[in-house]
């Protein structure tokens, strides 16, 4: 994957998380890329054109060529880009949580990675040949927070920690590829202020309170070993979700035992 580089061949970037933005982010190079991930993110890469992103940048068509030559060499300087602001603001997370008091990122700082989280629903919606190295660096970025709380968890992990990540992040995405489902079911804009607050603490107390209890998960991970599906009706308590594990609930509330619906 190609990054993007000033006249000098240096590589570029713009501050994240309150850091003052380079003089190159002034230059036409900068507008250009910017108005890329504009028309990349609203249109998708294949409708978007050299033309109408040169016209948002100001700058004439044949200036884009010259500074990027094709479309698909801008698209790999803008995911250079994108996955270079999401490994410093990684990087900058990963400094504050482990300072005394763990200060985290503000709303500013998470304000910032809005758009470029869209792009990277859009480039990994698209499939293109991108998409996996994307995916893969973002994953990565996980395992870091995953291997630090592993480290200080009592009981060991019951699956990799690659698997893990990869989780999470299709989880994190899925919070900004269905963000017009998810607004309308909270009647706010989780992009606005408001809506970045809640969806913020929302998380907070999903990743703080377990969903299932430590007996439970046993008695599910038993269960998975010897072939059976978790979420049966005569493995659940009163007390806990009929498909917080496996299985589908039926109107009644019961599954049978393969977790499908009564007729």
């Amino acid at each position: 994957m190609k990054g993007a580089r000033d006249g000098a061949g240096r590589q570029t970037r713009r501050g994240i998380g309150g850091s003052a933005p380079e003089s190159e982010d002034l230059t036409a190079r900068a507008r250009i890329r910017d108005a890329a991930l504009k028309h990349f993110t609203e249109s998708g890469f294949a409708k978007a054109t050299i033309r109408e992103i040169a016209r948002t940048a100001g700058v004439s068509p044949g200036l884009v060529r010259h500074h990027f030559g094709s479309k698909e060499d801008l698209r790999d300087a803008c995911d250079a880009y994108v996955l270079q602001a999401l490994h410093r603001f990684n990087d900058q997370a990963l400094e504050r949580e482990g300072r005394p008091g763990g200060a985290q990122p503000d709303v500013a700082d998470r304000h910032a990675l809005d758009p470029f989280q869209r792009y990277l629903v859009n480039a990994l919606r698209d499939e293109s040949s991108v998409a996996a190295p994307m995916f893969d660096e973002m994953v990565k970025m996980v395992d870091r927070w995953l291997a630090r709380a592993d480290a200080e968890r009592p009981d060991p992990p019951r699956a990799d920690r690659t698997t893990r990540a990869a989780l999470m992040v299709a989880q994190s995405l899925g919070i900004a590829t269905f963000h017009e489902h998810i607004s309308r079911t909270m009647g706010m804009d989780i992009f606005s202020a408001d809506g970045d607050r809640t969806i913020a603490l929302a998380m907070l107390d999903i990743y703080s309170h377990p969903l299932v209890s430590p007996e439970y998960a046993a008695s599910a991970e038993e269960n998975l070993a010897g072939g059976h599906t978790p979420g049966s009706a005569h493995h659940l308590s009163d007390d806990q979700p009929p498909a917080a594990v496996g299985g589908t609930p039926s109107s009644d509330g019961h599954q049978d035992e393969r977790g499908a619906p009564h007729d």
